[in-house]
């Protein structure tokens, strides 16, 4: 009888250990994908980046913001019946606030292979390609015509325009300066014959500053690099797989470059002023 009590006692102290156990591990919830919370809580947050025309445009009395990605933002939203949440950023925090969860979307970035590391991106949405403002008077439609010890390049330290001037026209008398400003302001006074910008970045200088000459596009080569949008990092391919074949659609049908014309005309660009070799 005694063996019996202790076999029972025994058997019943195995069978509630994985209980115990059980209870002592609190159990994990799967996580909440990105498109999964956007179609719950009908917000999709971006990355705004204030005095970034084309792209983004916050009008200082009203609050309200304008722009490129702000319509691309607003039409992928309104595939979900959502509305867009505006988070001020800059371009290199706005990989932090995907990192950190602050943000589901960031805009205009270029894919470089260190931030591939920690976030994924989308299809290109557009080719930005590289020309230089240059003085009055001062012409260039080569990266070769750049490339001589006489002739001063401003860029601003540590952009793609510094990469591309030093690796392309290294020979040439680079001005390296601390901010895009700064560029202008050297080619305006005359202590640099250009500057080195992005298409958007040119057009937008040339418009607002008169006094320089005109933008012109570099060729041999032809710069271009791929703007994307850049996502979480996450096992669920979804939302990327989603924002992939929504670039691809809008890009066919020529919105994209419709969304990009009405960003420029926030600083007075028109289409016209586009050079003929420019690609989008």
């Amino acid at each position: 009888m005694l063996s019996r009590r202790l076999f029972a006692a025994g058997a019943g102290a195995t069978a509630g250990a994985p209980a115990i156990l059980a209870a002592a591990a609190p159990v994990q919830s799967p996580p909440e994908w990105t498109i999964d919370r956007i179609q719950r809580a009908k917000v999709l947050r971006i990355a705004a980046l204030p005095g970034e025309a084309p792209y983004f445009n916050k009008d200082i009395a009203t609050g309200e913001w304008s722009g490129m990605c702000i319509e691309m933002a607003k039409d992928i939203a309104g595939v979900f019946d959502a509305k867009v949440d505006y988070v001020e950023s800059t371009y290199g925090n706005s990989v932090l606030d995907l990192q950190a969860n602050k943000i589901d979307l960031a805009f205009s970035l270029n894919p470089t292979p260190k931030r591939a590391l920690v976030i994924d991106f989308t299809h290109a949405f557009y080719l930005h390609g590289f020309g230089m403002v240059g003085a009055k008077g001062f012409h260039a439609s080569n990266w070769g015509e750049l490339n001589k010890p006489e002739v001063r390049v401003a860029v601003d330290i540590g952009s793609v325009h510094e990469i591309a001037a030093r690796r392309f026209a290294p020979n040439a008398t680079i001005i390296g300066l601390k901010a895009r400003d700064d560029c202008i302001l050297a080619v305006q006074s005359g202590r640099a014959d250009c500057v080195i910008l992005a298409v958007n970045l040119g057009l937008t200088a040339v418009k607002k500053n008169p006094a320089l000459g005109e933008f012109q596009m570099l060729h041999q080569p032809r710069v271009q690099l791929p703007t994307c949008m850049g996502v979480r990092m996450e096992a669920d391919k979804r939302w990327r797989d989603f924002l992939d074949a929504w670039v691809d659609y809008n890009r066919g049908i020529q919105q994209i470059r419709e969304w990009l014309y009405g960003g420029l005309a926030i600083n007075g660009v028109k289409p016209e002023d586009v050079p003929a070799d420019v690609e989008f």
